[in-house]
Formats: structure tokens, sequence, C-alpha cells
């Protein structure tokens, strides 16, 4: 303030007041009247226009703070607002986190408490393996035993031991080896048994069965075609015989011997046709029981139906090996035959003879049991 009223003292500063009267005013000469106000005045009222001066520039600053407050404070509302929401959604996420949390904090419990169970149930697996193993064992060849012994399934029991060793020999301890040795010998009497070829013993059982409907019944209309005879062929006297003779005699001669040959082998031809027609008229057939001659169309299409029903049987038996059953059902088939349908006929016999090799096929094979291994892993299990 010194300083700026010492500026003041010698050169006045002019106002913006003073400045705009100076621009509308002219100059004026000074006057000995304004060389005789005094300083203090003029310092005053310089003084007084600063103060003006900086108050309005005072207020245009505080005014522009206020505006600048006003508009901090609106903007840290709606930041604060924001952060309020933010601050919302960040308490619900973290407690959903912390829902989820809690849920695999038991999901992991009970994954622990399960593994824990396996691992224990992995112990006592692992100590009792070989006993799992010898179980599964004893019970495949029980069941291979009894389709051996049932329906003689030789193939299904060696596939059954050979799996029963294998998995023994994957094992690789020597406990096991007077098992294996019981199972060699039972493969090795599987191996000797003597081949029997029943898929095709059922074959011709089912040619036989294919060829029912087609032999002839004792009732049928249509009887067995007995062959007929040859005709004698015509004598023809030979050129030779004719060219020999040189008169015209010899020549009649012949001519007239030849006409009586003829004549003689037309009468022997139609003598005999006129016979076999006349056979054909009677027929006579050897029949045990008449009944069959009198079966109707339907009681036929039964007696053939019967038929095949007994020889499935058989075969049945056939591939069960019940040899009783079988034997008795294919004589009992050939009863029928030999009673109800034409033996005369050739599909007939064809039949029959069919029958008598599938009769003679030998089915008394004695199949060995599985005994020796069965007996070899229970007394492995009852060791202590």
């Amino acid at each position: 303030m010194s300083e700026q009223q010492t500026n003041t003292g010698s050169t006045p500063i002019p106002t913006p007041g003073a400045q705009a009267a100076a621009q509308v005013t002219p100059p004026t000469p000074s006057t000995p009247d304004m060389a005789r106000i005094p300083p203090a005045y003029l310092m005053s009222g310089v003084l007084a226009v600063l103060l003006a001066a900086n108050w309005w520039s005072s207020q245009n600053q505080i005014s522009n703070l206020r505006e600048e407050v006003a508009r901090r404070l609106l903007s840290a509302d709606t930041s604060s607002s924001e952060t309020k929401v933010l601050a919302r959604n960040v308490q619900e996420s973290a407690k959903e986190i912390q829902a989820k949390v809690i849920l695999l904090e038991g999901k992991q419990a009970e994954a622990q408490s399960q593994q824990l169970a396996l691992e224990q149930l992995y112990q006592d697996l692992s100590k009792n393996r070989d006993d799992w193993a010898l179980a599964e064992i004893e019970q495949v060849l029980a069941t291979a035993s009894q389709q051996l012994q049932l329906a003689g399934n030789v193939q299904g029991a060696l596939i059954a031991l050979l799996n029963a060793d294998s998995r023994l020999a994957k094992s690789e301890k020597p406990q096991f080896i007077t098992i294996r040795r019981a199972i060699a010998r039972d493969m090795e009497k599987l191996k000797s048994l003597p081949a029997l070829d029943l898929p095709g013993v059922a074959l011709r059982l089912d040619s036989v069965i294919a060829q029912i409907d087609h032999i002839p019944l004792w009732a049928d209309e249509k009887s067995v075609e007995s062959a007929t005879p040859p005709k004698a062929p015509l004598r023809v006297l030979p050129k030779a015989t004719m060219s020999a003779k040189g008169d015209k005699k010899a020549t009649e001669e012949a001519l007239e011997n030849t006409w009586a040959m003829r004549l003689q082998d037309g009468w022997q031809s139609f003598s005999s046709e006129m016979w076999n027609e006349v056979r054909q008229l009677i027929r006579v057939r050897s029949v045990e029981s008449p009944d069959v001659l009198l079966l109707t169309p339907s009681q036929s299409y039964f007696a053939r139906e019967n038929l095949k029903l007994r020889l499935l049987n058989a075969r049945l038996a056939l591939l069960s090996r019940n040899e009783g059953t079988f034997r008795s059902d294919m004589i009992a088939a050939q009863d029928a035959i030999a009673k109800y349908f034409d033996t005369r006929a050739k599909q007939t016999q064809t039949v029959l003879a069919l029958l008598r090799q599938v009769q003679g096929s030998n089915l008394s094979i004695e199949m060995p049991t599985l005994a020796d291994s069965l007996n070899a892993v229970r007394n492995y299990k009852v060791k202590p």
C-alpha cells in the first residue's frame, strides 16, 4: 500500500471511470482551482476507486468460486449416488459369493468324505482281490459244468476254462499253480472227446421235416404209378436177304414173311397195352390197418403235422443229448410213416433211409465234469 501510495502521489493512476471521462470529455486546461486540490483527496479518491475495483473483482471471483463449488457438489452428489448403487451391488454380489462359498465348502466336505470312503473301499478290494477273482472263476466254472452236463456244450466249457486260466496267469502268483494244473487237466479231457456232428444230424432231420408234405399217403387218390414195360420193337427183314434172292418167287415169299412178322408184333404190342390198362382198373394193396385208407383230408393234414411234431421233438432231444427220448421219437416217426404213408413211393423210401441214417448216430458220449478245477478253487478258498 505504501508503494501504491507513493506511485499515486507522484503520478495518479487513472481509474476506468476516469479513463472513460477522459475519452468522452476533451482535455481542459488546468485551472488554478484544481491546482489547489490537496493530494490527500486525490489519493483517497484513487484508493476508493481501487477498492471498488478490488471489490468488484473479488465478487466476480467469489461468484465463479460459488458456481464451481456448486458444480463440484452436484457432481459429488451424483458420484455419491452411483457409489451407493455400486456399493449395494457389491454387497449383494458378496452375499451371493459367500453363499456359493458355503455351498462349495459343503460339497468339498462331501467330496472329501466320499474320497475317504473310496480309499477305504479300494483298500478293502485290494486286500480281497484274490477272493473276488476266485469267486468269479468258481461261478464261471460251475456254469460251464452245468452247460456241459445238460447240453454237452464242449466249446463253452473250453472257453470258460481258458478265461479262468488267463485270469489266474495275470495275477502271477505261485499259489495259483495248483488251480492252473487242474484247469489244464480238464481242458485235456475236453479236447480228447470224439467229435459229434450234431448240426449235421439236425440238418438231416430238417430235410426230412421239409419232405413230409410231399410224400404220399395210403389214403391219397393218386397212387404210385408202376413203370410201363417198353414196347417190343418191330422186326424188319434185312436188306441183304432180299438182295440175295434172285428170282421173283423168293422175293414174294420174303415180303409175305415180313408182313406176317409185322402183324404179329403189332398184335403183341396192342395186347400188352390193353393188359396194362386193364390192370390199372383194379389195384390190390396190402395194408396192415384198413382204417388208414379212410382218412379224410383234415385227418391227413393232422397225420402229417403229428409226424412233423414227432421229428421236432427228436431234434430237440438230439440237441439236448437226451438219447432215450431221441430214440423213442425216431422209432415212433418211422412207425407212423410205415402206417399212414405209401412205402412204395420213392420219396417215402428216401425219407425212411434218412431217418435210419440219423437214428444210427451215436449220442452216447459220456461228458466229463469240471470237478477237478472246481475242487481246486474251493480248496484254495478254504485255506486259512
